[in-house]
């Protein structure tokens, strides 16, 4: 086709999918594939016919949707993530259906039925590093729902993304399940809101490589079981990756991401034996308020992340506590909920 008959015009992509559909199959093919098409027809496609988008084609477990207003594009995917919380809400963390939805606008190509061209391959991409259960957008949507839409976002900063020239500003939406688990709790005049924290991943102490994928497992995992504590406001593991092996500057990041507390940790493994350092971190004074460090015989390594999340997230959990009762102690004009604590 010549350029001079290309049809293009801007449009919001929402590109979706289905979070571990691979394993999801692997588990039970049949059942998985009927619940994908029960979602479709009472879930998804209703609601993407509500806010006027088009699907231009189905992916097996996703799908790639055009709106001509990015609100629309926005209010249909927060309505598809609290309609699939709202279901998974009694079903096991291992065998929950939660899409990932990434939204962008931008300049596209339209051929026949089928659309293409960067607008396309940035929605795409930001899907991919979308929380399970999450939603992640550029910064040109973010510029035109920021002040419209009672939602807030976490800036993910300068993102690459595969095969994309060049990086892109994104943000994911924070409610609770959409990118970031939050309470709804309205934040203090402290400033960060309670019981706020970010898992930065921990750091490999041994020469083993291949150890960055348990210990990866293991920061997921913590991330995942903090942000089951009621009132819990958890940062998102794919902007706490964004951190890995750099610096930091506990305060600046406490200022950036909003938080209240910083954990981090490393492990290492010696022979047979694996050694586990963690510590929670003031973000307001950088002062250290807990640390902990136990050793493990090498075992099953499922079994093993298990036990040290379940550790790790168990003395959190009333850790945390503890720390917000010692800072409502200090604050002049305590809210509600420091006066609870």
């Amino acid at each position: 086709m010549s350029s001079d008959h290309v049809e293009r015009r801007l449009a919001a992509i929402l590109a979706a999918d289905v979070a571990g559909s691979c394993r999801l199959i692997g588990i039970d093919e049949e059942g998985t594939l009927a619940q994908l098409k029960a979602i479709r027809k009472k879930l998804f496609d209703p609601k993407i016919t509500d806010y006027r988008g088009r699907i231009v084609k189905n992916t097996g477990d996703g799908a790639l949707v055009e709106f001509a207003s990015v609100i629309d594009a926005l209010r249909c995917a927060r309505e598809i993530q609290c309609g699939m919380e709202e279901q998974n809400t009694d079903v096991p963390q291992d065998k929950r259906i939660e899409f990932r939805i990434g939204i962008h606008v931008g300049d596209i190509i339209i051929e026949e039925n089928d659309i293409f061209g960067d607008g396309v391959n940035i929605a795409a991409r930001l899907e991919g590093i979308a929380e399970p259960g999450g939603i992640c957008i550029s910064s040109s949507a973010h510029d035109q729902v920021r002040d419209r839409l009672e939602l807030r976002f976490i800036d993910l900063g300068e993102q690459i993304l595969k095969n994309i020239a060049r990086p892109i500003h994104a943000y994911a939406v924070v409610r609770g399940g959409l990118g970031a688990r939050v309470s709804s709790i309205t934040p203090s005049s402290a400033g960060a809101p309670h019981l706020s924290i970010v898992v930065l991943p921990f750091a490999n102490m041994g020469d083993d490589r291949e150890q960055d994928y348990f210990i990866d497992g293991v920061t997921e995992s913590l991330t995942t079981d903090l942000s089951r504590i009621s009132g819990a406001f958890v940062i998102a593991r794919n902007t706490a990756f964004t951190f890995k092996g750099k610096p930091i500057d506990v305060k600046k990041l406490g200022r950036e991401l909003n938080v209240r507390y910083v954990l981090a940790g490393s492990m290492q493994r010696a022979g047979n034996r694996l050694r586990v350092n963690a510590q929670l971190v003031d973000a307001e004074t950088g002062n250290h308020l807990w640390a902990e460090r136990f050793d493990k015989p090498v075992a099953d390594l499922f079994d093993m992340q298990d036990e040290i999340v379940s550790r790790l997230a168990n003395t959190l959990d009333a850790e945390l506590i503890a720390a917000e009762a010692r800072r409502a102690e200090r604050i002049p004009h305590p809210d509600a909920m420091d006066l609870v604590f």
